[in-house]
Order: C-alpha cells, then sequence, then structure tokens
C-alpha cells in the first residue's frame, strides 16, 4: 500500500482516510499542522490515483490497511479520521478490529445503501467517463465540489488518473455499504461530523452510526457542504483533534 508520512515515528499515529475521487492531499493541510506533534499516515485508497492496486471492496481496503498498521504500528492508531469514502473504510476497520485506534472522527460517511443509485453508475460512468480527462469537464466538476481554488491542479491530475473499472467499482461500493454488527464491540470514542448543507442520507447516517457504537457524538457543521470540514477549513480540523486530546 502507497501512503504519504510526516513526523517522528516515535510519536502518537494519526492516519488519515480521504475522500472518493481525491487523494493524500485531502489531508495535506492537516498533516503540515500536526507533523511537529504527530506522526501521520496518509493511505493512497486502492483505484486511486498513485495506489498499487486497483479498488475491490470497502472491506478489502479496510483489512489490507489493518496488516498495514499491525506490521509497522504495533497494531493500533492513535486516531482514525476519514472522509466519505474514507469514513466507511475507518468504520470498517472499526467492524473488523474493534481496538484499531482510541479515537475516530468520521466525516460524511454514507451507511445507507442507494439501489437505484447504485444500479446507475455503471451505466452513466461508461458513457461519461472520457468527460473525465478534458479540462473544462474537470473545472465544472470542481465547482459542483466547492473545493478551494488552490485544489485544481491536484484535483484534475489525479481524478483524470483513476481508471474507469476503479472509479465505478468505488462508487459502487460506496453507494452500497452498510454498517456491520461487529462495529458495537469497537472500543474507540467515535465523533461523527456532517455538513448542515448536505444530502440528507448523510444526515441520517451520522444518527445511525452513533446509535451503533459504544461511545459516539455527531455534530452538524453549520454552512458546511460535503468535505468542507476537512478539505476546505484544516485549521478548524486540527481545533477539533486537539479538543479531543485536551479532553484526555
Amino acid at each position: 500500500m502507497q501512503y504519504k508520512e510526516y513526523g517522528s515515528t516515535n510519536a502518537k499515529t494519526i492516519l488519515f482516510l480521504h475522500g472518493g475521487g481525491l487523494s493524500w492531499w485531502n489531508y495535506r493541510e492537516e498533516a503540515k499542522m500536526l507533523k511537529n506533534e504527530y506522526h501521520i499516515i496518509v493511505p493512497i485508497l486502492d483505484g486511486h490515483a498513485g495506489s498499487d492496486k486497483p479498488f475491490s471492496t470497502i472491506e478489502s481496503n479496510a483489512r489490507d490497511i489493518i496488516s498495514l498498521i499491525r506490521e509497522y504500528l504495533n497494531g493500533s492508531v492513535f486516531m482514525l479520521c476519514g472522509l466519505s469514502l474514507g469514513g466507511q473504510i475507518a468504520l470498517e476497520m472499526l467492524s473488523q478490529q474493534g481496538d484499531i485506534c482510541q479515537h475516530a472522527i468520521i466525516e460524511s460517511a454514507v451507511v445507507i445503501s442507494s439501489g437505484i443509485t447504485n444500479a446507475l453508475i455503471s451505466p452513466a460512468f461508461r458513457l461519461s467517463y472520457p468527460l473525465v480527462k478534458q479540462r473544462w469537464f474537470a473545472k465544472m466538476q470542481f465547482r459542483q465540489l466547492r473545493l478551494k481554488a488552490e485544489l485544481f491542479e491536484d484535483y484534475y491530475r489525479d481524478t483524470a488518473a483513476v481508471q474507469k473499472n476503479d472509479m465505478i467499482a468505488f462508487l459502487k461500493a460506496s453507494t452500497s455499504y452498510q454498517l456491520k454488527r461487529s462495529l458495537q464491540k469497537s472500543t474507540a470514542d467515535i465523533q461523527i461530523f456532517f455538513g448542515e448543507k448536505e444530502k440528507r442520507i448523510i444526515k441520517r447516517s451520522a444518527v445511525l452510526i452513533r446509535d451503533a457504537v459504544r461511545a459516539g457524538s455527531v455534530t452538524e457543521l453549520t454552512g458546511m457542504f460535503h468535505g468542507d470540514f476537512s478539505i476546505n477549513h484544516p485549521l478548524a480540523y486540527v481545533n477539533t483533534i486537539k479538543a479531543i486530546v485536551d479532553k484526555l
């Protein structure tokens, strides 16, 4: 598995899992802000630009990251953070190994399957995929995502590098993912965040996650859209991490 690494390996580890269609730069600013205090690992999810294997399933990607943690990080990390697809993989990791981390931040993860959306992904992307490599189309998509302007070149480069089959695979996996019962056994403190401007399915998912875990809380972020928190407000995100640590 490919990953970006910051900070000293002697410090507590925070592992960040980026959103679908993005890459490690999703958390680049958080990593730079935290590297003097923590050991930061940002894996590149399967099937994304810079990864070393195609995307298969959320469950498989979770197992691979757990294997990485067991081999190099003594079996657990201090904190696990994930956005959207990354949040789903984080939840799956917590389901597969309940003590994989002490704390988790889950941002905008959907855990309610959508059969209609899932069925439309393959035909829609087989027709529209050639447009992904067009700069004008990427700019249009980028505006809809409401990412800050300085991230466009990263977004365009890495989106254009994703293979069609991988894009279909991780989108289908994301729209069909549901919580595992084993998540109830997780010992982690899990904090769930979503934006006020997000779709209802994400808000409903946040409540389902909270109700499924031993220790969890839900925070609605005023005025924010999907991915806004970690991508466009890195300082607020880092302050949230520090607030969790300060309570210990």
